[in-house]
């Protein structure tokens, strides 16, 4: 009964911040349409003043502006018929006020926070369901880890090519044009890869990441073995240590990504 509650009352949480978008975009919608319909017809009169005051202004470009003007005033029709009509109910919170949405998630957030705090389950029983949720936070952790060492992949065979090629180019042509383009390109493209390589540190990203999965997979199969440090008699006191050591892992990879995320000098003061 306390799991469906707070689960119906996260449901109602993700509801109103999906409302909130739609109604962003429907006010967006609503007030934006108009001005650029408006800056349209007026690109369209300043057009015809600057250049064809005394002669017929191009077909092509009469056809263009024309087809965007109807476009938007079509837009600007619907979407007011959408906001106001009483006979098309299509947009959900029509006449209703971001704030006013705001609001509602601020209070559905607070009566989960109270309701939660009504119900909170014995520490055990949360760390204990805190030890069923790591799968997914490894399976992440082993995903960014995966992501960040193919970025690194990638900069690195681009940067051997990129090199290569300007070595290739150099011996091949005694350049003029086009070989003089093709070596500024690619020196840029060195540069590039080159700084973006130095500055986001992909391998690095992806060293930790696996680093921190692999660890917390190792104490999650110690804690499911029965093996040191979780081989005590209390099932409690091995869940206690076990959430406390993942928590710590957890709180190293956040300091070293912050580490990376750091000038030299930065990083250097950290340490």
């Amino acid at each position: 009964m306390t799991t469906d509650i707070l689960i119906e009352h996260r449901r109602d949480i993700a509801d109103l911040k999906q409302r909130i978008k739609n109604r962003r975009l429907q006010v967006l919608g609503l007030f934006g349409t108009p001005i650029v319909l408006a800056v349209v017809l007026l690109v369209w009169a300043g057009l015809k003043i600057s250049f064809w005051l005394h002669s017929d202004t191009p077909s092509a470009i009469n056809n263009i502006l024309g087809g965007v003007v109807a476009f938007l005033v079509l837009s600007v029709i619907v979407q007011l018929v959408a906001e106001f009509s009483e006979d098309f109910d299509v947009w959900r919170d029509r006449k209703t006020s971001v704030r006013e949405l705001n609001l509602q998630l601020s209070l559905a957030e607070e009566r989960h926070i109270l309701e939660a705090r009504r119900r909170t389950p014995p520490s055990m029983d949360r760390q204990a369901s805190y030890k069923e949720r790591l799968p997914g936070e490894i399976a992440r952790l082993r995903y960014e880890s995966q992501h960040y060492r193919r970025v690194h992949l990638l900069m690195q065979w681009l940067l051997f090519v990129s090199s290569s090629a300007i070595s290739a180019v150099t011996a091949w042509y005694d350049p003029p044009q086009p070989a003089k383009g093709v070596l500024i390109g690619l020196g840029f493209t060195v540069t590039v890869i080159t700084a973006a390589a130095g500055y986001f540190k992909p391998r690095e990203r992806a060293f930790n990441l696996q680093q921190t999965a692999d660890s917390i997979e190792q104490h999650a199969t110690a804690l499911e073995l029965g093996i040191a440090p979780y081989n005590a008699m209390e099932e409690a006191s091995n869940l206690e240590l076990f959430a406390t050591t993942v928590e710590g892992l957890r709180a190293d990879q956040r300091m070293r990504e912050q580490q990376l995320d750091q000038p030299q000098q930065g990083q250097q003061h950290v340490i």
